[in-house]
């Protein structure tokens, strides 16, 4: 989707000019520039979907393949994407243009309905935050309304409902309400919406409109429709079914033995199969680009986190990816993005930018984009990231937590996980809690150097990469294996003995190599 400009620029290999000494027989090569790499690991200068695409870069074997290398699968058809796009039209969710919206919240005292650790004003903000997202939405009523009954067809009791009604009804500026619950049913919906006399939407809904306006690839489309089966299949159940007056669906099409509402469930049947089946072709891409990526050794960082938590504004930060553009909003990554920066010793890492969590998210809509997710359980690392200065941020975490337990990740991948608390400058005296958690405002750029730390332990650790300090001669083979095969941390070069001294970082396919030109 963006192209990847790093900040870090190659440093000098030379802790001092060396004069009158023998130079080793091949130079060093410079180390690898993180668009260099970020272009290797996207498998060449197309990139797949949902990675975002890269500007033409070279590739890591410099354009020739190697011999029983697998290479990238070719684009699809042009068929194929004509197919698919014919999958992808569809009606609108939402109404077109400016709405006045009454947002209702039910507000559970007890009960197992009740949330646990948050708030009714909390989750008020975040409704809110959901409709102030849609072009032209506005919030013109709120009502926080107490029920005993969530799980009621109606969700409020008679009286309530009569009062909740005649508020509604009576107002000339709402033209529309938001009912902060996770899913209405469509009796539900259509009974509360002959009562008030406009459209009711609920929280899947308005997030699946969100997900259709910021999905940008392929994949993130396609993951979309397949998330709105569901609701397409409920409509024409509660609508396409009374044909002959008698709720059977006895009108049959064309002496075809199939009624109605059996043809279009039949319709929506093929239609999930060829979504399925695009998804998969996709899916398998992404597994080769993988195999790829593991074979170059590219150590992958996903960030994840409560939507609007500051992910994108800290892979921002940490890579100096101009091209990144941070959004106020929620859901504004709704397509897994690469991103290629340095940690301090020199290694190349790739950052994912993932999709945000949400409390309440309907579990198809988490289930429709698991393919994307894949991409978190291939990470060498989880990069957990908080907004702490929200006031909901405990809650926040455990949302975050819950759906990534629902992914079945590595425990050891969970364990190894770096919280982030974003937004310190917010929260004077802050102080993060676990050996894990690093304090940082990634706006402010504050705490960045120590988090670049804690990363380049954790992706050490959790690849098996050995960091070494070795004396080697200038004279021999060895310097310019060190250069070609590792990362190169520092040079000290001791012209007068003939030696130096190097700081390395030699991965675990390499490690091997090593003893055999380095033996102790």
């Amino acid at each position: 989707m963006w192209a990847v400009r790093a900040a870090v620029r190659p440093g000098t290999w030379l802790s001092r000019v060396v004069r009158g000494c023998r130079a080793p027989r091949a130079a060093p090569p410079l180390p690898p520039r993180p668009e260099r790499a970020l272009a290797a690991f996207r498998g060449g200068p197309r990139g797949p979907e949902g990675r975002g695409a890269a500007e033409p870069g070279p590739r890591a074997d410099g354009g020739k393949g190697r011999a029983g290398e697998e290479k990238e699968e070719d684009e699809e058809p042009e068929d194929e994407e004509e197919k698919e796009e014919a999958l992808l039209r569809r009606d609108p969710l939402l109404p077109a243009g400016t709405q006045r919206v009454c947002l209702v919240h039910p507000e559970v005292k007890c009960g197992p309905g009740k949330p646990q650790g948050s708030r009714a004003e909390w989750q008020v903000a975040e409704a809110r935050a959901l409709v102030h997202t849609l072009d032209g939405w506005s919030v013109v009523e709120t009502m926080v309304v107490p029920t005993k009954t969530p799980d009621r067809k109606l969700i409020f009791g008679k009286e309530t409902l009569e009062h909740l009604t005649e508020k509604i009804r009576g107002s000339k500026e709402i033209t529309a309400v938001f009912l902060n619950v996770e899913r209405m049913a469509t009796p539900t919906k259509k009974e509360l919406e002959a009562a008030w006399g406009m459209r009711v939407f609920d929280r899947f809904t308005v997030v699946l409109h969100i997900f259709r306006g910021n999905a940008r690839t392929r994949e993130a489309r396609l993951q979309v429709a397949l998330a709105e089966l569901p609701l397409l299949r409920s409509h024409l159940k509660n609508n396409g079914a009374p044909l002959d007056g008698r709720g059977r669906g006895s009108r049959y099409i064309m002496g075809s033995g199939e009624s109605f509402l059996q043809v279009q469930q039949r319709l929506l049947k093929d239609k999930e199969a060829k979504i399925r089946r695009a998804l998969e072709r996709l899916r398998r891409k992404r597994l080769l680009l993988g195999r790829q990526r593991r074979r170059r050794e590219f150590p992958v960082i996903s960030v994840l986190g409560y939507t609007n938590c500051g992910k994108t504004t800290l892979i921002k930060a940490l890579t100096g990816d101009a091209a990144v553009q941070p959004r106020d909003q929620l859901f504004a990554t709704l397509d897994v993005t690469a991103h290629a920066g340095s940690l301090p010793s020199r290694l190349t890492v790739i950052y994912m930018d993932t999709i945000g969590f949400l409390s309440q998210l309907p579990h198809s809509l988490i289930e429709s984009f698991s393919a994307t997710l894949e991409d978190v359980a291939h990470s060498d690392l989880l990069v957990h990231v908080r907004d702490v200065s929200h006031p909901d941020t405990e809650q926040q975490k455990a949302s975050v937590l819950s759906a990534l337990r629902g992914l079945r990740l590595p425990a050891a991948l969970l364990d190894s996980m770096v919280e982030v608390h974003n937004k310190v400058d917010l929260v004077p005296g802050h102080s993060p809690v676990g050996p894990h958690a690093v304090a940082v405002s990634a706006l402010l750029g504050l705490g960045l150097e120590e988090l670049k730390a804690k990363l380049e332990d954790a992706v050490l650790r959790a690849t098996g990469r050995r960091a070494l300090t070795l004396r080697v001669q200038l004279a021999g083979a060895q310097l310019s294996w060190l250069h070609r095969e590792a990362t190169v941390q520092a040079l000290d070069v001791m012209p007068e003995a003939g030696v130096a001294d190097v700081k390395v970082i030699i991965s675990n396919s390499a490690y091997g190599k090593f003893r055999k030109l380095f033996p102790e």
